[in-house]
């Protein structure tokens, strides 16, 4: 069927309620035959009055097997009545209601011992689960029972079996409520911690591949970045595993940027690979996954100084610009993996599509270099792009300079992503989530500071000052926003990753905005989300509605753990504000999760992070200048070029105010009128620099030692 009969199909069908929501993902759902509510008091009453059971389903625009299951089910007549007539049927996009999300998540892994979208769960009318589980086809298949029938089943355990069926229920929303219940034990609280975290890292670490653990194969970006972190030895300080994380980077970020995960034609990188070796993605290509891998390759560059990671960096960030930024300059969730209803179709080439693009010289050459053949690699002889080898073995093969190998090679990149533009499309969440922008606004100031590009600070102002300006009600965050308005107030990912992105700003542009926001949030964090019993975080603010636990978020994902990045902030903020308070709050935090750090350092690489800054007496450098001429700029690269994770930044021009009360700006000036860095430890400062060569070596000194 062609769009536009499609178009013509949906107009002639009758929409329920989700036509009014700003989720791309309930809006795919608004002109399904069943009876959806969002969640809600509409629904939730109904549930209550007519003492119906809820099926609750949840997931995602980007979702594969969501977009099938709703063909299969959603879309078929006869199971949107059973649907209908059985249970109050609510929708959920698990981006906007992540607080939801996580609670019937954790209880269809206790249901069934795995996870995953779309997600069918069943609920007592008060909204405790008594069956769940993930995809169900229409008909029975491979060991699972078609859709219908588990409705009808679910149905007669209702009616027939209700006191067990409370019971049960009950007893599995007892025991939610029990999961963030933090272990006793004691666990070192220095140097010590990272030997045996970085032992069990390099235990499953893949040394010809790169990656943790076998297919599938995500990129776990907070290992990566605690690999940096030790490649060096901290002064006299050594875990005895520098090499082995050298490896973890190098052999990780390489392997990840040749393989077919990497877009090799536009840049930026799919959710993960299916594979060992990270050729065959999954193709949906998220904001967050963008935003982290974007920082690890930017570092890895300071790190190392090895230019490739540096042009994936900038390929990235640039696809960022071309496919995921609105007109208002904030940054869209995802692309599809499907799009004319096969998984990849955009992306993948055959030999002679090639050709017809590039003309046979060139594309024989583009087609080795990328390892495309006749026979393909892919579903129906088709190929997907990637690296044969490093580009510095290449180039020795083709006995050229690296330059020339690129010269020759974008171009034909060029072309073949023009051609690309031509096909239809993967969908696109249009939906403007608070915390995966805060998390790409960081990652375009890095692409500012490290590689010096204007226009991505520009991206990263303009990001962060809408945020500011349209989506904070009362001086509060609001999770989305669509249709020209924000809704739903913020979780602790949205402060915690707002109020990172607003320390990283402070480093590369003077304006007191920054500084004194990411103040203001953080005391919303310690208004709102503080357990007073433990000093921890929940994830949901106290005035968030009431579900059935209140859970808390410690563990890293697919992102950070918010508890570990509101944790970070606290320790940053506690150097750039002398508060002793801050510094308490994130000691109390880092004690009481201790005990996993060596049990699963993978699930807790960014408060290892965390750790890392806190027993380092990090530095602390400010740049004094007058912003309005250029001499500041060697200095700021100066500064930037180098890998210093230990490090809290602030820029000040002496046209305008301070930051706040800031002690590390206060007094300080241009000496000479010259622009001046300041570097202090503790607070206690060595001799201003106002030379760019000693402040080069200085800078290089530092390094060295990290």
């Amino acid at each position: 069927m062609t769009k536009q009969a499609e178009s013509k199909s949906a107009q002639a069908r009758k929409p329920n309620r989700l036509i009014n929501e700003t989720s791309t993902y309930l809006l795919q759902h608004a002109y399904n035959p069943v009876d959806w509510y969002p969640w809600g008091p509409e629904a939730l009453g109904r549930s209550k009055s007519e003492d119906k059971p809820i099926l609750l389903s949840v997931g995602y625009s980007a979702c594969h097997w969501c977009h099938v299951m709703e063909h299969e089910s959603f879309e078929d007549n006869d199971t949107a009545k059973l649907m209908n007539e059985l249970f109050v049927c609510i929708k959920v996009d698990r981006e906007e209601r992540p607080d939801i999300d996580d609670i019937y998540m954790k209880a269809v892994q206790m249901l069934t011992g795995q996870g995953g979208w779309p997600m069918t769960v069943f609920l007592t009318p008060e909204l405790k689960p008594f069956f769940g589980g993930t995809y169900f086809p229409p008909e029975d298949r491979h060991g699972l029972p078609s859709f219908k029938r588990l409705m009808v089943g679910v149905d007669k355990a209702w009616h027939d079996q209700r006191e067990n069926v409370e019971e049960s229920a009950s007893e599995l929303t007892y025991h939610l409520s029990m999961l963030d219940k933090v272990p006793d034990g004691e666990s070192p609280q220095d140097h010590e911690v990272f030997k045996l975290a970085l032992e069990r890292l390099i235990k499953v670490f893949d040394d010809k591949c790169g990656g943790f653990g076998g297919a599938p194969k995500f990129p776990h970006t907070g290992s990566i970045s605690l690999a940096m972190r030790h490649v060096k030895p901290h002064g006299k300080t050594s875990t005895g595993f520098e090499d082995d994380c050298q490896d973890v980077v190098n052999v990780t970020l390489d392997k990840m940027a040749y393989g077919g995960i990497h877009d090799q034609i536009g840049g930026g990188f799919a959710r993960y690979a299916v594979d060992r070796i990270w050729l065959v993605p999954h193709f949906e290509k998220m904001l967050y996954d963008n935003a982290l891998l974007a920082r690890n390759y930017l570092e890895g560059f300071q790190l190392t100084g090895r230019e490739y990671w540096a042009k994936v960096a900038r390929d990235l960030l640039e696809f960022v610009l071309r496919e995921l930024t609105s007109a208002d300059g904030v940054f869209y969730s995802s692309l599809d993996a499907d799009s004319e209803g096969e998984e990849g179709k955009f992306y993948v080439w055959t030999k002679g599509e090639i050709d017809k693009v590039l003309g046979t010289d060139e594309a024989d050459w583009l087609c080795e270099v990328y390892g495309v053949s006749d026979r393909g690699n892919f579903e129906h002889g088709k190929s997907i792009l990637h690296l044969v080898d490093s580009p510095e073995k290449i180039v020795t093969k083709y006995d050229i300079t690296i330059e020339r190998f690129w010269n020759r090679l974008d171009p034909l990149r060029e072309k073949l992503l023009e051609a690309r533009a031509d096909r239809v499309r993967p969908g696109r969440d249009d939906k403007v989530l608070t915390s995966w922008n805060a998390l790409m606004i960081s990652a375009f100031v890095d692409g500012y500071r490290i590689l010096g590009e204007q226009k991505y600070l520009e991206t990263a102002v303009r990001a962060a000052s809408f945020i500011l300006d349209k989506m904070t009600k009362d001086g509060k965050l609001q999770r989305t926003y669509g249709k020209g308005h924000a809704k739903l107030d913020g979780y602790l990912d949205d402060y915690a990753y707002m109020v990172q992105c607003l320390l990283d700003l402070c480093a590369v542009d003077p304006s007191p905005r920054w500084y004194d926001k990411a103040v203001e949030f953080t005391k919303v964090i310690l208004d709102n989300f503080i357990d007073e019993r433990d000093g921890s975080f929940f994830y949901t603010s106290k005035d968030h509605e009431s579900l059935i636990t209140r859970t808390k978020s410690v563990y890293d994902g697919s992102t950070p753990s918010p508890t570990s990045v509101a944790t970070f902030d606290l320790l940053r903020l506690a150097r750039l504000s002398g508060s002793k308070d801050y510094e308490d709050r994130a000691g109390t935090i880092m004690k009481l999760y201790a005990p996993y750090f060596q049990r699963v350092p993978d699930q807790f690489s960014n408060m290892l992070c965390a750790m890392d800054f806190s027993l380092n007496a990090p530095l602390e450098i400010v740049l004094v200048a007058d912003c309005s001429k250029d001499d500041w700029k060697e200095m700021f690269s100066t500064i930037h070029g180098a890998y210093l994770p230990n490090t809290v930044l602030l820029m000040k021009d002496t046209n305008s105010e301070s930051l706040g009360e800031s002690p590390l700006v206060r007094n300080r000036t241009a000496i000479g009128g010259k622009p001046t860095v300041y570097i202090c430890r503790e607070y206690a400062c060595e001799r201003p620099i106002t030379d760019a060569a000693e402040l080069k070596n200085r800078i290089a000194a530092l390094a060295v030692k990290l």
